[in-house]
C-alpha cells in the first residue's frame, strides 16, 4: 500500500510540474510555446540512467565508470532544461515572467523524476525494474 502512495503522490507532483509548465506558455500575457520544448529534456533525463543499469553487472561497487557517465550526461540534461528557457527569455522570445514559471515546474518535474527512481529503485518486490 506504501507504493501506491507514493505512486499517488508522485503523479500529483508531476502534473503541478506540467500545470507550472502549462501556464508559463498559455497565459494570455505570454502566449508564447516555445518553453513546452522543455518536455524533451523530460523524456530523455532518464534514459542515461536506465541504460548504465541494464549494461553494468555490480551496482554495488564504489566507482562505476558506466554509471559516472550516466550521472554526468544526466546532470548535461538537467542542466540544459533549466538553460533553456534563461537562453529564451534573455533573447527576448518568452518573457520573464513565463522563464519563472518553466524554471518552477523544471524543479518540480525533475525532482518528481528523483523521487520515482528513489522510492521505485530499490530492487525490492515493487521496483520499477519489474514494469
Amino acid at each position: 500500500m506504501a507504493g501506491i502512495k507514493a505512486l499517488v503522490g508522485l503523479s500529483f507532483s508531476g502534473a503541478i510540474g506540467l500545470t507550472f509548465l502549462m501556464l508559463g506558455c498559455a497565459l494570455d500575457h505570454y502566449k508564447v510555446y516555445w518553453p513546452m520544448f522543455v518536455l524533451l529534456f523530460y523524456i530523455i533525463s532518464p534514459i542515461p540512467y536506465f541504460i548504465s543499469k541494464r549494461v553494468s553487472d555490480d551496482t554495488e561497487s564504489s566507482s562505476n565508470a558506466c554509471m559516472e557517465l550516466a550521472y554526468f550526461l544526466t546532470t548535461g540534461i538537467v542542466v540544459s532544461a533549466f538553460g533553456f528557457p534563461l537562453i529564451l527569455a534573455r533573447v527576448e522570445v518568452i518573457k520573464w515572467g513565463a522563464c519563472g514559471l518553466v524554471l518552477a515546474g523544471n524543479v518540480v518535474i525533475f525532482l518528481t523524476i528523483l523521487g520515482f527512481f528513489l522510492v521505485f529503485g530499490r530492487g525490492d518486490d515493487f521496483s520499477w525494474e519489474q514494469w
